[in-house]
């Protein structure tokens, strides 16, 4: 029997820990050479040129023609999913999970490839969108690629999969913890060494990269300020709530268009097009709204736009993501998130007390991100990393907790699990110790064992121990010395034939020659995964010391008490101090 720790991990690790550093190596250039495509399609839409100079959609000269740019895209995209691959339609981070939960992580080629340039030329066409759902679902086949080649377990695939994804926010976004959080909270549903450690390693590597290919962090710096007091930490909760608010009208919305969408009489592949003339017209009136808007959120968290723009640009912003997204183009939604959640704290700082400029945009944009997400740690964490302004911490804190309570009571699924539960999965994401884990053979097993002697004359088992009356479907073999030989189960006498001629076997002739055992310091979780894998519904107990002495025997029903002990923990009310 292996010794138990407090983690299960073995030396695969140094192995799988090796292959994601040079998985992160690679997607910081892959995230460098997405948002060089992206710039490259802006200036060829918009400015008619070559080039890889950032410019931003609204300084474009075309005047009405701006409002046809967004349909080319789109129409491109449609073309590009329907004779391409599906895959590359929608923000990315679902179809991260998807491959994840229900595809054995394993990711096609063709998506690596399909996904990055549908993007490019989404957002840089004046798509509302981020670059990050795209570099986290291409980070993400590009691990899994890698790991493909690799003769590997699907769960070690997933955490090379998760590793790439992760390594291409930690690039994109100079936020090597929040790429972490965001991994364990939204991919990876677990929190163990095995994923965490390469994944962890990946996201540093490609954030070290990011510092000499890009120029280090924070992406959007803001002035200083000094700490908060109490009134706006009263205030956070406020703005966490009204973020949450926020973001479940804007989920709300986005999928009740996607179920508009579905009714228009059209192939999907022209729909993109079709919300590309919403793009178009919204952004003619706004052009500040299109694109990824990077600038954008710097002016809103330094408080240079005033609260009339802040005003017209979080409208547009909402109602043209929302229909670009619901039409099925590519894009990711976290820089469009980040925007609206600035906008909202830029409107609200009217009203709330007093502080820097930056402060309730900062606060409200962290808030909208962790209650539309779900992820209230990444939220928080990815704020700090954008701005390094740690003053923010205890209402980002505040906000992204209360946005997430608001949402977790409201809303059954979140923006990025709604679309996977759409296509027929469910996805649960509390994450607690399995009570399988928690609790060891010693205290499920039956001690009061019904045993076979081995002498005892095959004629004889099934009227004794088989018939129809009896609950057990098997028993242990004892042989004279009581020691374990074996188990005999009801399938074994039938598959012998023991009703033949032979009168003359014993239950020793009859005990299978491999014993499948277990150790009473085992978890039932070990019990039970045997009992899955070999085929069988009861497990003898015997001593690590002396493997053949029988000290008790645990079945399918026995698993069901660690399950039975659980639901009272969750719902048995009881009241231990007696008031007065």
């Amino acid at each position: 029997m292996k010794v138990r720790g407090d983690f299960a991990a073995n030396q695969r690790l140094l192995l799988i820990a090796t292959i994601s550093v040079f998985i992160g190596a690679i997607c910081a250039f892959v995230a460098v050479l997405l948002l060089a495509m992206i710039r490259f399609f802006t200036n060829l839409f918009y400015f008619h040129q070559l080039s890889l100079v950032p410019r931003s959609p609204s300084g474009s000269p075309l005047g009405l023609l701006m409002i046809l740019v967004p349909v080319l895209g789109g129409l491109i995209i449609g073309l590009m999913a329907r004779y391409g691959s599906e895959r590359i339609r929608g923000h990315g981070i679902p179809e991260a999970l998807e491959a994840i939960l229900f595809g054995k992580s394993i990711m096609s080629p063709k998506v690596a490839i399909l996904k990055p340039l549908s993007s490019a030329i989404s957002i840089g066409s004046g798509g509302p969108f981020g670059a990050e759902g795209p570099i986290i679902m291409t980070g993400g086949a590009v691990g899994s690629i890698i790991a493909q080649g690799f003769h590997l377990t699907a769960a070690e695939r997933k955490t090379l999969l998760v590793a790439g994804a992760a390594a291409g926010m930690s690039a994109t976004f100079a936020s090597p913890i929040a790429a972490v959080l965001l991994a364990v909270e939204l991919l990876l549903f677990e929190w163990k060494p095995r994923s965490l450690v390469p994944v962890a390693l990946a996201s540093a590597v490609a954030a070290a990269l990011r510092s000499h290919l890009l120029g280090a962090g924070p992406l959007f710096p803001i002035p200083a300020h000094a700490a908060v007091e109490w009134p706006s930490l009263i205030a956070a909760a406020v703005v966490g709530l009204a973020a949450g608010a926020f973001s479940w009208l804007l989920s709300t919305s986005l999928y009740k268009l996607e179920d508009l969408f579905e009714h228009i009489p059209v192939h999907w592949m022209w729909r993109p097009a079709i919300g590309g003339l919403f793009v178009g017209i919204g952004g003619y009136f706004q052009p500040r709204a299109l694109g990824v808007g990077y600038d954008v959120i710097g002016d809103l968290l330094q408080g240079h736009l005033v609260a009339s723009f802040v005003l017209g640009l979080v409208a547009v912003k909402c109602i043209i993501w929302m229909v670009s997204l619901a039409s099925g183009t590519s894009g990711g939604v976290l820089a469009p998130l980040l925007i609206m959640g600035c906008s909202l704290g830029a409107l609200e700082s009217h009203l709330l007390p007093a502080g820097s400029h930056s402060l309730w945009p900062l606060v409200s944009m962290a808030a909208v991100l962790g209650g539309m997400m779900r992820a209230p740690f990444t939220a928080v964490i990815f704020a700090l990393e954008l701005t390094h302004d740690i003053e923010a911490l205890p209402p980002l804190l505040i906000a992204s907790i209360c946005a997430y309570a608001f949402t977790v009571l409201v809303m059954k699924r979140s923006i990025l699990t709604e679309k996977v539960a759409r296509r027929g999965y469910d996805i649960f994401r509390e994450y607690g110790v399995d009570p399988l884990e928690r609790v060891r053979i010693s205290e499920a097993m039956s001690r009061a064992v019904v045993t076979i002697p081995s002498v005892m004359p095959a004629s004889e088992l099934l009227e004794r121990y088989f018939a129809s009356s009896n609950k057990h479907r098997g028993y242990p073999v004892l042989n004279q010395k009581g020691k374990l030989i074996g188990v005999l189960t009801i399938s074994d006498l039938l598959g012998d034939s023991i009703l033949g001629a032979d009168k003359t076997r014993t239950a020793s002739d009859l005990v299978r020659t491999e014993t499948i055992i277990a150790f009473a310091e085992e978890t039932c979780r070990e019990a039970a995964e045997r009992m899955a894998t070999r085929g069988v519904g009861r497990l003898p107990v015997v001593s690590v010391d002396e493997p053949d002495k029988l000290i008790g025997i645990i079945t399918r029903s026995d698993l069901l008490k660690p399950r039975l002990l659980h639901f009272e923990e969750e719902h048995k009310y009881e009241r231990h101090l007696e008031l007065g």
